[in-house]
């Protein structure tokens, strides 16, 4: 992911619209590290800190806890479409082995909370049937990226216009890890997360989540110009 925000920005941001439907994307800079020591401490954005904006960060506190680890994006944008300017938060993986994760909060009052939190969102999601403590594991991960997508989106007055965007690279070669040689290879594992959280396909709020299928080595499809 870093490979393509620094070196392949523009072919990147392409596939990004082509999927989204946007009319132009801005790529937020990542932290830089107070020590000398780049990309080993220069960060990720965590939780919601990249929004400036007193109510929404209060609003937060109350819907997700605030102990443990917040959540990490891969990257962050803001995507227009026509006259509209909304948050593009993007979740990148490269094997199956990362698609799977538990809760890993321990204090009850952190695990009500977050249990709070995941009923409002698997309801706003069109789930009738599948019981909130399924959101716990085996796809905590993406389940908290989801509750971040309805939070925005239907907690905060206005609403706080985002998109999720999950890029899934294939042709990667990890030893020990089960890497998609092809697009096809992710998609049954994309049907199962949304199935085992119920998700409904159509819902609203569902049509805010977008799936990108990069290539990690495209050929020199990068390279070509967009004139």
């Amino acid at each position: 992911m870093l490979r393509h925000l620094g070196y392949h920005r523009k072919y990147l941001s392409q596939k990004v619209l082509s999927v989204t439907g946007g009319n132009s994307i801005d790529w937020l800079d990542f932290q830089f590290s107070k020590e000398n020591r780049p990309l080993m401490d220069d960060r990720e954005f965590l939780g919601l800190e990249f929004i400036q904006n007193t109510r929404v960060q209060e609003k937060w506190k109350e819907f997700w806890t605030q102990t443990g680890t917040p959540h990490n994006w891969d990257a962050i944008g803001q995507i227009r479409f026509d006259n509209q300017q909304e948050w593009l938060l993007v979740e990148a993986k490269g094997h199956i082995g990362e698609l799977t994760s538990k809760c890993g909060a321990k204090s009850e009052i952190s695990r009500q909370k977050i249990s709070s939190a995941f009923r409002k969102t698997s309801h706003a999601f069109g789930n009738q049937s599948r019981p909130v403590d399924k959101w716990f594991e085996p796809y905590y991960q993406y389940a908290n990226r989801l509750a971040v997508l309805y939070f925005l989106m239907q907690e905060c007055s206005p609403a706080a216009y985002a998109r999720l965007l999950f890029i899934y690279f294939y042709g990667e070669n990890m030893e020990g890890c089960k890497c998609p040689q092809m697009k096809q290879e992710w998609l049954p594992e994309i049907q199962a997360m949304n199935a085992w959280l119920g998700i409904e396909k159509n819902n609203e709020l569902a049509r805010r989540v977008h799936y990108l299928f990069l290539p990690v080595n495209p050929d020199g499809e990068g390279m070509r110009s967009s004139r």
